[in-house]
């Protein structure tokens, strides 16, 4: 799945996410272009693979695209729920996106990225998120469920650095899930991470899609929790940054139900890639619709009222309710506490 937490969205202040929550306005937009994808990941949130019947149009896109700025979205985040550079007008959507003066991030499983594409979106300033699981080729090929996606990615990788990624004006992110097969390795992921400006983004994984097929990649909480501790004093010690651990994000929290939403490639809107609920779809009504009269959206626009059990009682409540995909893929409630957080295990 993919998700990011606020060190992704650091000018977003919390005056600025009340408010967004407040009137049910945006402050960013997740977007799917497609779900046909060259991979197989075992653990992908969206069983990608083949493109859906009846996906949105270029045209439907970029109107989705003005009714989320219109509505205060200052970054457009293109999500991997397929790969984004299998779409032929990806960079057709990323001008869009840019003549209207908001950001445009760029989530991908690298293994399309040549030079030449690397220089386009170092030119156009679009933050980049890559797959990267594994250092390991074995354990990378197996996860991404595609032989030869280890050397694929690296070479994708190249390409971004030999572009000029990451500095101060280009982010560069790592997308890795935590499983079985790689929770030995992450200490050292995360440290290869930071120390080449990368931002790390390690997350627990949510039980749907392609996931629910492979249970071998199941971790237990308390190897979880104590992972998370280990890069918490890694972080501590070595790079100067102090973090409480908990989940589902290392280093950082989720807040995206109070300021987010994702349009699916086929018009649906769901409150998040994990809350997979489709809570109206963009071509019958309009987004400004759709947030306001849904239940389910003021239900997670109003988390930290609305959340039940531990996580409602939970000393971390001011910044963290859990992640609701978890609650929502393994109970089917949204607002039940998060069954995979050691802090009331």
């Amino acid at each position: 799945m993919s998700c990011f937490g606020d060190n992704w969205g650091l000018e977003f202040t919390p005056e600025e996410i009340e408010r967004a929550r407040s009137e049910n306005r945006l402050l960013s937009m997740e977007l799917e272009l497609s779900r046909l994808c060259n991979l197989r990941c075992i653990y992908c949130y969206a069983a990608s693979g083949l493109a859906l019947e009846n996906e949105l149009s270029f045209d439907e896109i970029t109107n989705a695209i003005d009714q989320g700025i219109e509505l205060g979205a200052r970054n457009i985040i293109i999500l991997g729920g397929g790969e984004p550079l299998l779409y032929p007008d990806l960079f057709k959507v990323i001008d869009y996106i840019l003549s209207k003066g908001v950001r445009a991030d760029l989530f991908t499983n690298a293994t399309l990225i040549t030079p030449e594409i690397a220089e386009q979106l170092y030119e156009k300033k679009v933050s980049v998120v890559m797959k990267q699981n594994s250092h390991i080729k074995e354990i990378q090929d197996t996860l991404a469920g595609h032989a030869g996606a280890f050397d694929a990615i690296r070479k994708g990788l190249t390409a971004l650095l030999d572009a000029g990624y990451p500095d101060e004006t280009h982010t560069l992110g790592i997308e890795t899930i935590i499983c079985k097969q790689n929770i030995k390795e992450l200490p050292a992921l995360w440290r290869w991470a930071k120390t080449k400006g990368i931002t790390p983004y390690f997350e627990t994984m949510t039980w749907q899609g392609r996931a629910k097929e492979h249970p071998e990649l199941e971790v237990s909480i308390d190897d979880v929790r104590q992972l998370f501790e280990t890069l918490a004093k890694i972080d501590r010690e070595e790079f100067g940054n102090e973090w409480t651990p908990h989940p589902p994000l290392v280093s950082s929290h989720c807040a995206r139900h109070e300021y987010s939403c994702t349009v699916t490639s086929d018009g649906d809107i769901h409150p998040c890639p994990g809350v997979s609920i489709p809570v109206g779809n963009i071509r019958e009504k309009s987004l400004a619709e759709i947030l306001n009269k849904s239940p389910v959206v003021r239900d997670l626009r109003n988390i930290r009222q609305t959340v039940k059990g531990q996580c409602k009682e939970c000393d971390l409540g001011s910044f963290c309710y859990g992640c609701r995909g978890h609650a929502y893929q393994v109970s089917g409630d949204y607002l039940a506490e998060d069954p995979v957080c050691w802090l009331h295990s």
